[in-house]
């Protein structure tokens, strides 16, 4: 059975060798998706655990793999590489055939075939997305959508990081945070960024690099050990990275430049009471501690933290208690930087619906942000939506349509009147609708919404729960709450100043960021 990712083991590997020698493997082969930490962390130990278990990944991948054992000895290269959009078989009836996913140099989805010796039973399919993102990134395009259209896969296993959540456009985001970086610097402050090593680090760097705001600034860019490291796999793999990367390249360092302003230099190399004084950015390990730095006197301090994921949920929390001293001497300020890597909801819904999968299992995120995914009507109606918990088994039955849609598929259509009648319209509807039992649903307070939707006017039943919030209508225009507020969007706030960003918020909400839309 295939297992397409697998984060951190225990430590104990060379402890348990002997035990787990006699033991058969967990799996028939492992696929890693991509090289980051909680996907390929601990498939060193798992290889020497089964030495004689097969993992495979994309080219690119074995090449950046190493980076998750740094620490350890002359590790010799034991996973083994699979082209692109070329079926493999393993053993008899399985293929698996690898997609680019986006997200990260390497990053694969894969499709899992198998097809029975019986030519009476069908083949069926699974398509893991792994961790996938559409839109293209510096370093690596989009999951390309005509790839992979209408594969229609029986079971799709999906990642939900984001949920329902919509994000700005790429490049949107990427100005937005050289904004924030250069009014920090502007306004007499330096700035850290504490990252995970491999991905948007790299990512930030060529943007510092190559953004109007900085191109030619008196600016120095300091770079901690592991993550020049991942730059310097980065240079191995050149011929894999966009076409653009490569003419970049031709004309000058990636990474590593000390005669273009900006300057890139290794922060271990860094005299910190001379970085302090000089208007500086550093790229930090996520996980390092940068007290010294920033007690040091010289310049305070502005630390622009990525929003909270499932492998770090509170990120500024976590900061604020570790750094509360420094904050109390107004030598750091905190504040969150929005770069996804991930789809949004709206880019995860176009994925869903060009695969056209029968079952849909929603997995890699918060089990809110999976719960507000799985409730949307647009995929409920038309496929089996799966949120399993960890250690449940999960059935998927085979050749049925999911009940909702099957209706969908033979509703009928019903005609009625519409009357103007003084100040108010009356629609009139045969009575045949009350016989369908979505019926008491639609009817069970007796009011409605309406919307337009383009040409088409959508109703809608009210239910109860709607009506004991108040709806965004009752906050007057006058007043100075998250309805009339700019940043709100789908019902949440997407102000990155605000203390309410990214998360749901009442229309008639308050923060000190508010900004009046214009009428």
């Amino acid at each position: 059975m295939p297992a397409p990712a697998i984060g951190p083991l225990s430590d104990f590997a060379g402890l348990w060798s002997e035990v787990f020698r006699t033991i058969a493997p967990p799996a028939d082969l492992v696929l890693c998706s991509h090289a980051h930490a909680d996907h390929a962390q601990g498939l060193l130990q798992l290889h020497q655990l089964f030495p004689q278990l097969p993992i495979y990944a994309s080219e690119v991948t074995t090449d950046l793999l190493p980076l998750n054992w740094l620490e350890a000895d002359a590790v010799p290269s034991f996973c083994r590489a699979l082209p692109w959009r070329s079926p493999v078989e393993f053993g008899e009836g399985l293929t698996a055939e690898l997609f680019p996913a986006g997200h990260l140099p390497g990053a694969a989805a894969f499709l899992l075939t198998y097809t029975p010796d019986d030519p009476a039973q069908a083949p069926c399919s699974v398509f893991y997305s792994g961790d996938f993102f559409l839109s293209h990134a510096r370093f690596v395009n989009g999951l390309p959508l005509e790839a992979v259209r209408g594969l229609a896969p029986d079971v799709l296993i999906l990642e939900g990081s984001l949920g329902t959540a919509r994000y700005p456009h790429r490049r949107q985001q990427e100005n937005q945070l050289a904004e924030m970086i250069y009014q920090a610097l502007k306004g007499g402050q330096n700035v850290i960024l504490p990252l995970p090593p491999l991905g948007m680090a790299q990512e930030l760097l060529l943007l510092l690099r190559s953004h109007y705001l900085f191109t030619g600034k008196a600016i120095n860019i300091w770079v901690d050990r592991e993550i020049a490291q991942a730059c310097d796999a980065y240079l191995a793999i050149l011929p894999h990275l966009p076409t653009s990367v490569q003419n970049f390249a031709q004309h000058q360092s990636l990474f590593w430049d000390e005669r273009i302003r900006p300057h890139v230099h290794h922060l271990d190399t860094a005299p910190i009471g001379v970085l302090n004084t000089l208007p500086s950015i550093v790229l930090g390990d996520w996980q390092g501690d940068f007290t010294e730095l920033i007690a040091t006197p010289g310049r305070p301090w502005l630390m622009l933290l990525p929003p909270a994921t499932p492998v770090d949920p509170d990120p500024i929390g976590a900061a604020q208690a570790q750094y509360a001293p420094l904050i109390a001497r107004n030598q750091l300020e905190l504040a969150e930087f929005s770069l996804s890597f991930h789809a949004d909801g709206p880019a995860t819904t176009q994925l869903i619906h060009n695969l056209r999968p029968q079952h849909v299992v929603l997995i890699h995120g918060r089990p809110e942000e999976l719960a507000d995914l799985a409730g949307l009507e647009e995929l409920s109606n038309r496929y089996h939506i799966h949120t399993p918990q960890i250690g449940s088994q999960t059935d998927f039955p085979l050749g049925e349509l999911p009940l909702q849609a099957s209706q969908a598929l033979t509703n009928p259509i019903y005609e009625g009147e519409v009357t103007e009648w003084g100040d108010r319209v009356v629609m009139s509807l045969p009575w045949e609708l009350t016989t369908d039992k979505r019926w008491q649903g639609f009817a069970d307070t007796g009011l409605v919404s309406a919307t337009w939707q383009g040409d088409s006017l959508v109703l809608r039943g009210l239910s109860q729960r709607e009506l004991l919030r108040p709806l965004p209508n009752s906050v007057s225009q006058a007043q100075e709450a998250c309805n009339n507020c700019e940043a709100y969007r789908q019902q949440r706030c997407w102000n990155t100043s605000s203390p309410l960003y990214s998360f749901k918020v009442a229309p008639e909400g308050y923060c000190p960021e508010f900004i009046r839309r214009e009428p």
